[in-house]
């Protein structure tokens, strides 16, 4: 098998990569039957050179390769017939910007494997970027505190050179006495945010406390949908509930609102499942939040601050919850909102370490012998055609039904 990591054709460029230099090395110590090559890109966060120093042969072209390893969709003009694709491809919820390259993969023949499919017999992923969302996402919340009352300055994490030169600029941090933190969810990107919350040193409490109590120091409360929901007849409910029939259950965060400060949200939110909070609620005098970290970055629904994403370079808007309008995001009226969507490539090196290592540990094995049929159930399409797990894109192909 030959194995070629690929540029980063998208615009904007995408720093990231699948596979760091160490991890190519890696690979080719450990599977001698593998032959690993890397293409050339000026985009990388990992230079040439780091890749050509473990040994790592570096090519201009991958056209005689069998498996290509990607991070971002491949532009269409970039797309090689007859390959074996690993990508994010961003087509699996019809997403009409996409629907093009999922028809020349198929014109070409290719066999799409896409890195959100890869998951366990239970269902769940085994490889992804979430964590790193969470942690860069978590750090940008204080750096639009510090912005917002204007006593710190954080560097910004796409221009610290890796994790350990942002993490230090934690220490800046100044938080007043019962400054009070909420979060939501918990899996991948939620991790992500409470690895930051603790290399801060912000106590955990419980949910009980955080709402009952008062603090001599900062503190955060992690909630879950038990937490932030009720069922709409008041009867008990599971977790699973919520998932199972998500409208049975309307929204109880405000008594959360009443008391909190700042609200990092890292949660998954259906588009059936009640809203986290409304604008209606936002205008409530009772509403006390006035930083937001929406690190799910749901536009314009779960969380109503959250109008229109941010980027990189310009991370922090306000949003005036009785005008329900865009505002200078120092404005003392306003909601100050970090809701960056591409929050893993401020810091491409860690991001791609972390994913190189899921793939190493969980992947790769299965890409050699899939006995467990986990490529095979993140195949979207092979040999000229949709696979049966993927029929349901049919209508999206044919141009017909969009998300």
């Amino acid at each position: 098998m030959k194995i070629g990591v690929i540029l980063e054709g998208k615009t904007p460029p995408d720093e990231r990569v699948p596979l760091s230099p160490s991890q190519c090395k890696e690979i080719k110590d450990k599977y001698p039957s593998i032959n690993l090559v890397v293409q050339n890109s000026t985009v990388r966060r990992f230079k040439t050179q780091d890749y050509i120093s473990q040994g790592i042969k570096m090519v201009d072209k991958v056209d005689d390769c069998d498996v290509l390893l990607g991070v971002k969709e491949v532009p269409i003009n970039q797309l090689i017939a007859n390959k074996t694709y690993f990508y994010f491809s961003h087509t699996t919820k019809k997403q009409p910007y996409n629907r093009d390259l999922l028809k020349k993969m198929l014109d070409k023949n290719i066999t799409m494997v896409d890195y959100e499919g890869l998951t366990n017999e239970r269902g769940t992923r085994l490889i992804g970027f979430g964590k790193y969302a969470g942690i860069v996402g978590c750090y940008n919340s204080f750096y639009a505190y510090g912005k917002r009352i204007g006593k710190f300055d954080l560097k910004r994490a796409y221009l610290c050179e890796d994790r350990a030169e942002m993490e230090a600029e934690l220490s800046k941090v100044i938080l007043p006495s019962n400054y009070k933190i909420i979060t939501t969810g918990g899996g991948r990107v939620s991790s992500g945010i409470l690895e930051i919350l603790n290399k801060i040193g912000i106590k955990k409490v419980s949910a009980k406390a955080f709402l009952e109590n008062e603090f001599n120091e900062p503190v955060f409360a992690q909630i879950l949908v038990d937490d932030y929901y009720k069922k709409s007849d008041s009867s008990d409910f599971t977790r699973s509930d919520v998932y199972n029939n998500p409208k049975d259950f309307e929204r109880n965060f405000m008594k959360f609102a009443k008391v909190a400060d700042m609200y990092i949200s890292g949660h998954f939110w259906d588009s059936n499942a009640p809203y986290i909070y409304t604008r209606e609620d936002a205008k409530s005098k009772d509403f006390n939040i006035k930083v937001v970290g929406d690190v799910s970055c749901d536009i314009d629904t779960a969380i109503a601050s959250t109008i229109r994403p941010s980027t990189i370079l310009d991370p922090l808007y306000g949003y005036n919850p009785q005008s329900e309008s865009e505002v200078d995001f120092d404005d003392e009226n306003a909601i100050t909102v970090m809701v960056v969507d591409n929050l893993p490539c401020e810091l491409p090196k860690d991001a791609s370490e972390d994913f190189g290592r899921e793939f190493i540990d969980k992947i790769l094995p299965h890409l050699i012998d899939d006995k467990q049929n986990v490529i095979a159930r993140a195949t979207i399409c092979a040999n000229g055609d949709l696979t049966p797990d993927h029929e349901f894109l049919r209508d999206y192909v044919n141009g017909g039904v969009t998300a």
